[in-house]
């Protein structure tokens, strides 16, 4: 039955149950508009979306320029050409040997050390020439691609890296660049030349010496351990490179160097960070490392390989369905539908995990009709009454079922606390009174109870974070029996400690950039210009330029929040892992600085269209840009975009900032309730329109730890999310999230939380890093004479000067003796 013959009898079966009410004017419109909407929303495509460290490397060399600087790219090319002609005469740079390359290379090196502003940028513009595969000799991307990578190897053996290093931070610290930049009304790509020119430089020998091919030579490989090595030590100056980076980041949002390239430094900052510390994939190995150095049980699954099996679910019900069921409603019609039978769920879990659950539509939308105002009903579900059921979806083949595990896609999980608080309970409502911590006595409990615990214990998991906080307990209670702690010095470990005097600033700062950067942030006089390293001198006069200029500020946004929220969310699992104060402090900074409700901000928006943007213009993307020939562009090319379903580094983005706020509230019961009290429900229900599997399994993982506290009537309108939330997300065996019986459920203390956190991190980076932290335990010598016998080394300037300080700091000064005396008593 077509939609148009089904109008009138909807229609006219609600005005009969009302009274024979005359239907709205509109009434056929309003259904029809209902219709498209829902087909539109159940027509989202499943994202192809393969989640990583990174993009391809193409895609992460063409993010660190801007459209405007593509002039720059022949203006690198001329500068090269022009000192290379002049020293290599008829040969071109593909055609020289090794040694002839070599010998090139170090006359540069040597030219930078001029003193002459202008020779240096020269230089440096031919450094970065060939830093990007000098691609006026290449003919394909892959050519580019290829002596780019040759040669960023080259300049690295011959210490180009450290020489760069030098003019950063003497630009850095160049207070005439940056007190004029102050003054200036407007800030464009003229006043960054240097830095630019220098970060990108440094972000090609990164980017590329990090990426690991099969291909690479025995000195490659040598030369990348090397530099890992190099970065992630404190040798530039006693400190890692990344602090170097983030100081950069915090000039600049202290408005003291407006005119820093923030896009650059965001970017060049997260690629240091990924390739010192390693990516997710070295983090799950290093925590399967960590769980055998402490005897832990393995890991009971490779979460990354789960995640990756995953399949989207259908999208919940559009904004579109639930004001027609209010409208439904308000018109007196009511549909009964039978009960669910609870065998449903023993069903439920014989089916396979991952299909998408089109076809149970109609079972849980059975159990929603009843539902209220949220409701997740069909539009199509009103004719229930006069259509026939739907026939049973037809089953996969065999082959591809085969494939695929069954059951629930994670194992159950069990704290040692939840295994005491079930005997807690037990032992009062049996016995009458409680043994404290003790789990193994189970004298007096019947048989069930024995069963239920051997249970739990089958499922019991010690994570490393709670071997660490029972660790830290020992070590601050017997601190002169247990000794100093080794700590190894890792890079996690170097940079922590490097930032902890400013750690507060350096994550405001992000947090000031994220906040510029997205989407839904509105234009204020007094926030910061993230614009400096991509708007023009001259501001464009056509429409094209316009619409260039306007793709080129939303994507350069984009990429901004791509590497702030792959940072972040790095450095918290790699602190996390380091020790679990370390990543405490950090998500405690982060919250006290509203990382939550911008998080929540971020999402407050058409979450589709985000991630289908086009905010990318494919023929001005390096190295595609300087190898073909450029097309004329148009204002229908440019609106028209490239043919990707979806963005990339918007979708990424979108999957680490939700994982950075579960890591955030996980276990945090006052920051749970914030998720609560700032309505997140209903924005991160929106987020689950995006058919990805990994990004719903994090929103549902957000909704889940909520669940209790939004209302029995909030759990009715919406069984197909809490129907996902059991297909997805990992079971706590005695976890009564669906139903508000927890203990948790109850008022809340942010600030006692908080601080007795607070308390505890405090006196870990006391034990471990205060230099006097022994003091109070040190023996003391309690003799006068001998305390007066004690050499006291004097510097050799004090003995010519005794005289003069003792006249000036004894003999000059009055002594107060009665004021003394009375402070004395």
């Amino acid at each position: 039955m077509q939609a148009d013959d089904m109008e009138v009898p909807i229609i006219n079966n609600v005005n009969n149950n009302c009274n024979k009410q005359r239907p709205l004017p509109n009434g056929r419109d309003v259904f029809k508009n209902l219709l498209k909407d829902w087909e539109s929303s159940m027509e989202s495509p499943n994202l192809e979306f393969e989640y990583g460290d990174t993009d391809s490397l193409t895609a992460e060399l063409s993010e660190i320029y801007s459209y405007t600087e593509e002039p720059e790219f022949a203006l690198n090319r001329d500068y090269f050409e022009e000192d290379f002609r002049s020293h290599v005469r008829g040969r071109r740079w593909i055609e020289l040997g090794q040694e002839q390359q070599r010998a090139y290379v170090m006359r540069l090196l040597d030219a930078l050390e001029v003193t002459d502003r202008d020779k240096r940028l020269k230089v440096a513009r031919a450094i970065l020439y060939l830093a990007q595969g000098v691609f006026d000799e290449c003919d394909m991307d892959a050519d580019v691609i290829h002596w780019s990578r040759h040669n960023v190897f080259l300049l690295y053996d011959m210490g180009i890296f450290t020489a760069l290093l030098e003019l950063l931070s003497m630009e850095i610290d160049n207070n005439q660049a940056c007190s004029s930049a102050v003054r200036k009304p407007a800030i464009s790509l003229a006043d960054s030349t240097e830095l630019r020119v220098l970060l990108s430089i440094m972000y090609l020998m990164v980017e590329t010496i990090r990426l690991q091919t099969e291909d690479d030579r025995p000195e490659w490989r040598a030369a990348r351990e090397a530099f890992k090595t190099e970065l992630g030590s404190p040798l530039y100056n006693g400190e890692p490179f990344a602090l170097l980076l983030f100081t950069m980041v915090t000039k600049f949002c202290s408005m003291n160097a407006p005119h820093f390239p923030m896009k650059k430094v965001l970017l060049l900052l997260w690629k240091t960070i990924l390739f010192t510390m390693g990516g997710f994939e070295e983090l799950q190995e290093m925590k399967v490392r960590g769980r055998e150095r402490l005897s832990l049980p393995p890991l009971p699954e490779d979460s990354i390989k789960v995640v990756r099996s995953m399949r989207a679910a259908s999208p919940p019900a559009s904004a579109m369905e639930l004001i027609e069921q209010q409208q439904q409603a308000k018109r007196g019609r009511r549909s009964r539908r039978p009960l669910v039978k609870q065998d449903s769920l023993d069903t439920y879990n014989e089916r396979d995990p991952f299909k998408n659950d089109d076809a149970r539509d109609e079972e849980e939308d059975g159990e929603e009709a009843d539902s209220g105002i949220e409701g997740e009903v069909d539009p199509l579900d009103r004719d229930v009454i006069i259509q026939p059921p739907p026939p049973p979806p037809p089953l996969r083949p065999p082959t591809e079922r085969a494939s695929l595990p069954k059951g629930l896609p994670w194992a159950p999980k069990v704290r040692e606390k939840d295994i005491e608080h079930f005997l807690e309970t037990s032992r009062n409502k049996f016995i009458g009174f409680t043994l404290g911590n003790d789990t193994e006595t189970l004298v007096g409990l019947p048989r069930p109870i024995h069963e239920s615990v051997k249970t739990l214990k089958q499922h019991k998991y010690v994570s490393i974070a709670e071997m660490q906080i029972k660790r830290e307990g020992e070590l601050q209670q017997c601190p002169m029996t247990l000794g100093e702690e080794d700590v190894d010095e890792t890079p996690t470990e170097i940079l922590y400690l490097g930032m902890l005097p400013n750690l507060s600033q350096y994550v405001i700062a992000l947090l000031k950039l994220l906040l510029a950067a997205a989407p839904t942030s509105k234009a204020k006089t007094d926030s910061i210009n993230i614009l400096a390293d991509v708007l023009p001198e001259e501001m464009p006069i056509t429409v094209l330029q316009s619409m260039k200029l306007g793709i080129d500020v939303n994507r350069h946004k984009e990429i901004i929040v791509k590497a702030i929220s792959a940072l972040l969310l790095l450095l918290l699992k790699h602190l996390k892992l380091n020790h679990i104060y370390q990543f405490e402090i950090v998500s405690q900074h982060l919250v006290f600085a509203n990382c939550i409700p911008l998080i929540l901000k971020f999402f407050n928006q058409n979450i589709m269209s985000y991630i289908s943007a086009k905010n990318s213009i494919c023929v001005l993307d390096f190295p595609h840009c300087v190898v073909h020939e450029m097309p004329e562009l148009t204002a229908e090319s440019l609106e028209a975009g490239d043919s990707n379903q979806f963005c990339w580094r918007n979708l990424f983005s979108c999957i680490n900032l939700l994982r950075i706020l579960n890591k955030l509230t996980k276990w945090k019961h006052s920051r749970t309730m914030m998720l609560v009290v700032f309505k997140s429900a209903p924005i991160l229900k929106r987020a689950l329109k995006v058919k990805q599997a990994m990004m719903q399994l994090y929103v549902l993982k957000l909704l889940k730890i909520q669940t209790k506290y939004l209302g029995r009537q909030w759990r009715k309108s919406n069984m197909k999310t809490m129907s996902a939330i059991y297909q997805k997300v990992r079971h706590r065996l005695n976890d009564d999230w669906a139903y508000g019986n927890d203990i948790d459920a109850r008022p809340w203390d942010f600030q006692a939380e908080e601080c007795a956190l607070r308390e505890s991190i405090e006196k870990f980076n006391s034990r471990r890093y205060d230099k006097n932290q022994n003091g109070e335990f040190a023996p003391v010598d309690n003799c006068l004479q001998s305390v007066l016998g004690q050499r006291v080394e004097l510097p050799e300037d004090f003995h010519y000067s005794y005289e003069m300080w003792l006249e000036r700091e004894v003999f000059s000064q009055p002594i107060q003796w009665e004021g003394l005396l009375q402070q004395a008593q």
